[in-house]
Parts: C-alpha cells; sequence; structure tokens
C-alpha cells in the first residue's frame, strides 16, 4: 500500500480527522482501494472543506425565500433580454418565467444537467473567478439557455418543460463546456461593468422583490 500521505497544508486537524472505509474502485487509473485509509480521510475531509467554501460564497440561495438564487434568476432574464431577444419573448408567450427555468440550474449548479467530467470542468472555472458562483455563474446559465435557443423557439409550453427537464446534454465533453465557458466570459466582459444591463429586466409577475438586495 502506498505509504500515509502528509497532511495537507494549512487545513485545520478537524478537517483531517473524519476516517472512511476504503472502497475498491477506480477513476482515471486510479484505484482507491491502494490508497491508505489516512489518505482517503485526508481527501475526503478536503473535499468537504472546498465544498463547504463553495457554498459559503452563495449561501443565501438556500437560506428563507431564497433571495440569492433570485437575484441570480433575474440577471440571467435580464442578460437574455440583451443577448436573446426573440428567445425572451418567447418565452414570455409561452408563460414560461426565468425561475421555472432555471431554479435548478442554479440550485444545483448544473450538476443534473451536465456529465460529472464537465462539471469538474466548469466548477474549476467557476472557483477560479472571483465570486465565481455568484457573479460568474448567471453568465453560464445565460449562454446555456442561448445555447439551446433554435430549438426552445421552436417549441411550445408543454415541449418546452419537457425539453428542459431532459436537455440533450449526458455526452458533452470538454470541447462542448469550453465553448459554453467562452460564451459565458464573452457575456461577463460586456455586461459586467454595466449594470444597466439588468433595467429593462424580466416582467414585473417575474421580479424577486430582493433582487436589489444583498
Amino acid at each position: 500500500p502506498a505509504p500515509p500521505a502528509a497532511p495537507s497544508p494549512g487545513l485545520p486537524p478537524s478537517r483531517r480527522a473524519a476516517p472512511r472505509q476504503p472502497r475498491a474502485s477506480k477513476v482515471h487509473g486510479l484505484d482507491a482501494s491502494r490508497l491508505s485509509q489516512e489518505t482517503l480521510a485526508n481527501i475526503a475531509a478536503d473535499t468537504y472543506w472546498c465544498l463547504s467554501k463553495i457554498l459559503d460564497s452563495i449561501h443565501d440561495h438556500y437560506t428563507h425565500t431564497q433571495p440569492g438564487l433570485r437575484r441570480a434568476t433575474n440577471r440571467v432574464a435580464g442578460l437574455l433580454r440583451r443577448v436573446d431577444a426573440d428567445l425572451a419573448e418567447h418565452l414570455d408567450d409561452e408563460s414560461l418565467p426565468m425561475l421555472q427555468i432555471c431554479f435548478r440550474w442554479i440550485n444545483c449548479l448544473l450538476t443534473r444537467e451536465l456529465p460529472l467530467t464537465a462539471i469538474i470542468r466548469l466548477w474549476d472555472t467557476c472557483i477560479s473567478e472571483p465570486s465565481g458562483f455568484e457573479r460568474f455563474f448567471p453568465y453560464v446559465c445565460a449562454a446555456f439557455l442561448c445555447h439551446f435557443s433554435e430549438t426552445l423557439r421552436h417549441l411550445q409550453a408543454e415541449d418546452l418543460h419537457l425539453f428542459l427537464q431532459d436537455l440533450p446534454t449526458k455526452d458533452w465533453a470538454d470541447d462542448d463546456v469550453e465553448t459554453l465557458l467562452s460564451e459565458a466570459f464573452i457575456l461577463s466582459t460586456l455586461f459586467q461593468d454595466a449594470p444597466s444591463h439588468l433595467a429593462n429586466g424580466p416582467p414585473q409577475h417575474d421580479l424577486d422583490p430582493l433582487a436589489g438586495t444583498g
């Protein structure tokens, strides 16, 4: 077996204290059964800490009334009206509010829409960006929605619901995520220093009264 791993620098002991039983599995050629129990415990603790840091930056996505999630949804709606007005109008005509479209995307950070390898690439970028999950992620969602614009604009309400619940992204690879991130970066470059891009945001029934707070 491999020798015990050295403690991760800068990590408090409490984050490395949870023992876990080795589990025989292989991920990208790594046989986890060959790792020591201490190494597995370190990995588990570090993973937990990293996820906690991510969620700490968007904690109001998960508190009462979820103001952060609604704020992000309104940003996506405002962006869509700027970059794809035809799609935004079509969604309004079909009475499909942006909150209903984006709730799961933002609440679960697209983990239910993309395969694990794509999520790793996406999250890596969001972690690298300052306040990435709070500020950059809405641009990702807007680009994600625009990616399917041609299809969505030809669907009616029921078919829109079905399509959005089962997007054709199960086979997305790094190239697809790279394209999505590039489009999101372009949007962020165009609009992040221009808050007026939300001035003509979603219609009144779709606005969040807490959107301007926080």
